[in-house]
């Protein structure tokens, strides 16, 4: 919970930055010489975009992650049922999960990158393969939500519509008592 909570929060800050950054270039501008107003500077309009990207890389590959195998985990075969026994398979399982999917961008790199020193090294993993890896998950992500959308969206409004009672507005009740005459007339004849 405290996980999905800090992820949570930082993606809010993700998308609240933005404006707030708009808001404090257009208050600077339009105060330029006031003392209280200083501190909405570029620095620190830069150091939370550092900090929202560096808290969402981390959210994104090790708290989810984490959060999501803790909850399935039930500890190792033959050890101490217990939280530290699903602490640690799941530590296990984000490790290798992790090493999977860094030689996984370390081959797309190397084939998309046609020179040796792609193929050769993991040295800028910082600078090069964590952020190509936030790129490609993001829009793995942003393609999954534009195919599943529109299915889920028509799937809630069919079972929705079977589960809610249609109002009877526009009928005409005339009709329906004359069916209900003729319906009774007809029992009444077999009768």
């Amino acid at each position: 919970l405290g996980l999905c909570t800090f992820t949570l929060a930082v993606a809010l800050g993700a998308v609240l930055l933005l404006p707030f950054s708009i808001i404090s270039n257009e208050v600077l501008l339009s105060f330029p010489h006031n003392y209280y107003i200083q501190w909405l500077n570029g620095s620190l309009v830069h150091g939370l975009w550092n900090l929202v990207f560096l808290f969402s890389n981390l959210s994104l590959v090790f708290l989810m992650p984490f959060a999501y195998f803790f909850t399935e985990s039930e500890g190792f075969a033959g050890s101490k049922k217990g939280i530290m026994a699903r602490v640690y398979e799941t530590s296990v399982v984000l490790l290798l999960l992790t090493l999977l999917v860094l030689g996984m961008v370390w081959v797309a790199s190397a084939i998309v990158g046609n020179d040796a020193a792609s193929r050769q090294s993991l040295y800028d993993l910082w600078e090069y393969y964590l952020p190509y890896l936030y790129s490609c998950i993001s829009l793995f992500g942003v393609l999954l939500l534009l195919l599943c959308t529109p299915f889920g969206l028509s799937t809630m409004f069919t079972v929705t519509g079977k589960l809610l009672v249609k109002p009877r507005l526009l009928e005409d009740l005339d009709e329906q008592l004359s069916c209900t005459r003729l319906e009774e007339a007809a029992v009444s004849r077999r009768i």
